[in-house]
Protein backbone atom coordinates (compact mmCIF):
# COMPACT_ATOMS: atom_id res chain seq x y z
CA UNK A 1 0.00 0.00 0.00
CA UNK A 2 2.90 2.78 0.68
CA UNK A 3 3.37 3.13 -2.83
CA UNK A 4 -0.28 4.41 -3.26
CA UNK A 5 0.51 6.95 -0.21
CA UNK A 6 3.01 8.75 -1.46
CA UNK A 7 4.39 12.13 -2.11
CA UNK A 8 5.02 12.48 -5.63
CA UNK A 9 5.43 16.17 -8.25
CA UNK A 10 1.96 15.36 -9.56
CA UNK A 11 0.30 14.17 -6.12
CA UNK A 12 2.14 16.96 -4.32
CA UNK A 13 -0.01 16.53 -0.89
CA UNK A 14 2.44 17.94 1.25
CA UNK A 15 1.57 21.61 -0.24
CA UNK A 16 -0.13 23.65 2.47
CA UNK A 17 -3.13 24.50 0.72
CA UNK A 18 -3.43 20.58 0.03
CA UNK A 19 -3.31 19.63 3.63
CA UNK A 20 -5.39 22.44 5.07
CA UNK A 21 -8.07 21.46 2.71
CA UNK A 22 -7.51 17.29 3.75
CA UNK A 23 -7.85 18.14 7.50
CA UNK A 24 -10.84 20.67 6.78
CA UNK A 25 -12.95 17.30 5.07
CA UNK A 26 -11.61 15.20 7.72
CA UNK A 27 -12.92 17.43 10.20
CA UNK A 28 -16.47 17.12 8.76
CA UNK A 29 -16.33 13.53 8.49
CA UNK A 30 -17.56 10.64 11.12
CA UNK A 31 -15.55 7.73 9.38
CA UNK A 32 -13.47 6.55 6.75
CA UNK A 33 -16.43 6.20 4.39
CA UNK A 34 -17.97 9.63 5.03
CA UNK A 35 -14.25 11.24 4.32
CA UNK A 36 -13.73 9.33 0.99
CA UNK A 37 -17.10 10.20 0.03
CA UNK A 38 -17.06 13.74 1.03
CA UNK A 39 -13.92 14.55 -0.51
CA UNK A 40 -14.86 12.78 -3.53
CA UNK A 41 -17.70 15.53 -3.97
CA UNK A 42 -15.38 18.15 -2.92
CA UNK A 43 -13.38 17.92 -6.31
CA UNK A 44 -16.00 16.52 -8.31
CA UNK A 45 -18.22 19.51 -7.74
CA UNK A 46 -16.08 22.69 -6.31
CA UNK A 47 -13.14 21.85 -9.38
CA UNK A 48 -14.83 22.52 -12.62
CA UNK A 49 -13.83 20.65 -15.75
CA UNK A 50 -11.95 22.89 -18.04
CA UNK A 51 -13.79 22.05 -21.47
CA UNK A 52 -17.48 22.09 -19.22
CA UNK A 53 -16.12 25.75 -18.25
CA UNK A 54 -14.28 26.39 -21.20
CA UNK A 55 -11.90 27.52 -19.23
CA UNK A 56 -8.09 27.98 -21.11
CA UNK A 57 -5.97 27.35 -17.83
CA UNK A 58 -4.12 24.07 -18.20
CA UNK A 59 -3.15 22.69 -14.85
CA UNK A 60 -1.30 19.32 -13.64
CA UNK A 61 -0.24 19.19 -10.36
CA UNK A 62 -2.34 18.52 -7.25
CA UNK A 63 -2.03 21.53 -5.83
CA UNK A 64 -2.20 23.34 -9.58
CA UNK A 65 -5.60 22.34 -9.61
CA UNK A 66 -6.37 23.20 -6.25
CA UNK A 67 -5.32 26.91 -6.87
CA UNK A 68 -6.76 27.48 -10.13
CA UNK A 69 -10.08 25.69 -8.99
CA UNK A 70 -10.15 23.66 -12.41
CA UNK A 71 -8.37 21.33 -14.11
CA UNK A 72 -9.32 18.08 -16.95
CA UNK A 73 -9.91 14.45 -15.78
CA UNK A 74 -6.57 13.35 -15.94
CA UNK A 75 -5.98 16.56 -13.35
CA UNK A 76 -8.43 16.39 -11.39
CA UNK A 77 -7.50 12.86 -10.59
CA UNK A 78 -4.59 14.09 -9.27
CA UNK A 79 -5.90 16.63 -6.80
CA UNK A 80 -8.43 13.49 -5.57
CA UNK A 81 -5.75 11.30 -5.23
CA UNK A 82 -3.54 13.94 -3.67
CA UNK A 83 -6.34 14.94 -1.19
CA UNK A 84 -7.14 10.84 0.03
CA UNK A 85 -3.13 10.67 0.39
CA UNK A 86 -3.01 13.23 2.55
CA UNK A 87 -5.79 11.92 5.09
CA UNK A 88 -3.83 8.38 4.51
CA UNK A 89 -5.74 6.71 2.22
CA UNK A 90 -4.28 4.78 -0.63
CA UNK A 91 -5.60 5.94 -3.91
CA UNK A 92 -4.60 5.83 -7.43
CA UNK A 93 -5.49 5.61 -10.95
CA UNK A 94 -7.38 3.68 -13.64
CA UNK A 95 -8.64 4.32 -17.08
CA UNK A 96 -10.95 4.58 -19.95
CA UNK A 97 -10.46 4.60 -23.59
CA UNK A 98 -14.14 6.17 -24.63
CA UNK A 99 -14.78 8.51 -27.83
CA UNK A 100 -14.44 11.97 -28.47
CA UNK A 101 -17.52 12.67 -29.68
CA UNK A 102 -20.98 10.26 -30.12
CA UNK A 103 -19.73 8.12 -32.50
CA UNK A 104 -16.23 6.24 -33.26
CA UNK A 105 -15.45 8.86 -35.93
CA UNK A 106 -14.82 11.27 -33.68
CA UNK A 107 -11.56 9.83 -32.73
CA UNK A 108 -10.80 8.61 -29.33
CA UNK A 109 -9.54 9.93 -25.53
CA UNK A 110 -8.26 8.59 -22.55
CA UNK A 111 -10.38 9.57 -19.41
CA UNK A 112 -9.12 9.28 -16.00
CA UNK A 113 -10.56 7.33 -12.64
CA UNK A 114 -9.39 7.31 -9.21
CA UNK A 115 -9.19 4.13 -7.11
CA UNK A 116 -9.48 4.37 -3.69
CA UNK A 117 -8.72 1.98 -0.68
CA UNK A 118 -11.86 1.90 1.67
CA UNK A 119 -9.84 0.18 4.98
CA UNK A 120 -13.28 -0.48 7.22
CA UNK A 121 -14.17 -2.59 4.13
CA UNK A 122 -11.07 -3.89 3.13
CA UNK A 123 -11.76 -2.83 -0.74
CA UNK A 124 -10.92 -1.03 -3.34
CA UNK A 125 -13.55 1.14 -5.53
CA UNK A 126 -13.40 3.33 -8.59
CA UNK A 127 -14.31 6.92 -8.78
CA UNK A 128 -15.23 9.40 -11.71
CA UNK A 129 -14.51 13.06 -10.47
CA UNK A 130 -14.37 14.62 -13.77
CA UNK A 131 -17.80 16.74 -12.75
CA UNK A 132 -21.72 16.44 -13.76
CA UNK A 133 -23.14 18.15 -16.38
CA UNK A 134 -26.29 17.04 -18.34
CA UNK A 135 -26.06 13.63 -19.74
CA UNK A 136 -22.93 12.78 -17.09
CA UNK A 137 -24.17 11.55 -13.65
CA UNK A 138 -21.12 9.94 -11.52
CA UNK A 139 -21.95 9.05 -8.12
CA UNK A 140 -20.07 8.03 -4.68
CA UNK A 141 -21.21 4.26 -4.15
CA UNK A 142 -19.52 1.25 -2.50
CA UNK A 143 -21.64 -1.26 -3.60
CA UNK A 144 -21.29 -0.39 -7.55
CA UNK A 145 -19.50 1.67 -9.92
CA UNK A 146 -21.53 5.14 -10.80
CA UNK A 147 -18.87 6.58 -13.47
CA UNK A 148 -19.45 9.09 -15.27
CA UNK A 149 -19.47 7.26 -18.65
CA UNK A 150 -20.39 3.34 -19.99
CA UNK A 151 -18.45 1.68 -22.46
CA UNK A 152 -20.88 1.37 -25.45
CA UNK A 153 -18.66 1.94 -28.47
CA UNK A 154 -16.15 -0.16 -31.09
CA UNK A 155 -12.70 0.63 -29.57
CA UNK A 156 -13.83 1.47 -26.38
CA UNK A 157 -12.38 0.40 -23.35
CA UNK A 158 -12.77 0.21 -19.50
CA UNK A 159 -8.80 -1.06 -17.97
CA UNK A 160 -9.91 -1.91 -14.81
CA UNK A 161 -6.57 -0.95 -13.84
CA UNK A 162 -4.82 0.32 -10.65
CA UNK A 163 -1.44 2.39 -10.83
CA UNK A 164 0.06 4.29 -8.07
CA UNK A 165 1.48 6.88 -10.18
CA UNK A 166 -0.64 9.23 -13.16
CA UNK A 167 0.31 7.51 -16.62
CA UNK A 168 3.31 9.82 -17.59
CA UNK A 169 2.36 9.99 -21.18
CA UNK A 170 -0.75 12.11 -20.18
CA UNK A 171 0.98 14.50 -17.74
CA UNK A 172 3.23 15.55 -20.72
CA UNK A 173 0.88 16.60 -22.86
CA UNK A 174 -0.60 18.64 -19.66
CA UNK A 175 3.11 20.06 -19.66
CA UNK A 176 3.53 20.71 -23.61
CA UNK A 177 0.38 22.74 -23.95
CA UNK A 178 -0.84 26.05 -22.54
CA UNK A 179 -4.28 26.04 -24.32
CA UNK A 180 -6.65 23.63 -22.18
CA UNK A 181 -9.30 24.05 -24.41
CA UNK A 182 -7.29 23.89 -27.93
CA UNK A 183 -5.48 20.75 -26.14
CA UNK A 184 -8.66 18.66 -25.42
CA UNK A 185 -9.46 19.63 -29.41
CA UNK A 186 -6.69 18.37 -30.98
CA UNK A 187 -4.41 17.11 -28.09
CA UNK A 188 -5.42 14.36 -26.31
CA UNK A 189 -3.49 11.16 -26.62
CA UNK A 190 -6.01 8.03 -27.35
CA UNK A 191 -3.52 5.18 -25.45
CA UNK A 192 -1.71 5.41 -22.65
CA UNK A 193 1.71 4.72 -22.04
CA UNK A 194 1.69 2.14 -19.57
CA UNK A 195 3.00 -0.55 -21.93
CA UNK A 196 1.90 1.29 -25.24
CA UNK A 197 -1.63 -1.18 -24.61
CA UNK A 198 -3.96 -0.25 -27.66
CA UNK A 199 -7.13 -2.45 -27.72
Amino acid sequence: MEKFLENTHYIDYTNPSIKQLASELKSQSNDDISLIKLTYEYVRDKIHHSWDAQDKRVTATASDVLREGAGICWAKANLLAALFRANEIPSGFSYQRLTLGDTVDTGYCIHALNTVFIPSLNKWIRLDARGNKEGVKAEFSINEEKLAFKICSPGEVDYHDNHSVPDMGLMKVLEENTDALDMYLHHLPDKLSYGNRIP
